[in-house]
């Protein structure tokens, strides 16, 4: 149980206390820890998947890949570049093109 306190804790404090996907401040009591890359997908329980999200964007993102819910949702991939700190580079980097690829799609359908 300290452990799993001390990891929320620290998601809290590398995401500027606040929910990476859609930016509500957060506290020690509203906070849950969601995995980046999810264990049920081959992800880690390790602090560079780890992230502090609210309990209604956690529930939004399930299980989905980061590509995929970013894809669905820009917003919430624009938030996660810029809150959450301590993802691996490659989670980070992947988040910025699904953001772009997103964003572009409507451009692309009202050109064609």
């Amino acid at each position: 149980m300290a452990q799993k306190q001390a990891l929320r804790k620290g998601a809290l404090r590398d995401c500027s206390q606040r929910c990476v996907y859609c930016a509500t401040p957060l506290d020690q009591r509203t906070v849950t820890l969601d995995h980046v890359v999810p264990l049920a997908r081959g992800g880690a329980h390790d602090q560079g998947n780890l992230v502090s999200a609210c309990a209604p964007c956690n529930r939004l993102k399930g299980d989905l890949l980061p590509f995929e819910f970013f894809a669905r949702h820009p917003w919430a991939g624009a938030n996660f570049v810029r809150y959450a700190r301590n993802v691996t580079r490659a989670l980070k980097r992947g988040a910025r093109r699904a953001v772009s690829l997103a964003y572009a799609r409507p451009d692309e359908a009202m050109a064609a």
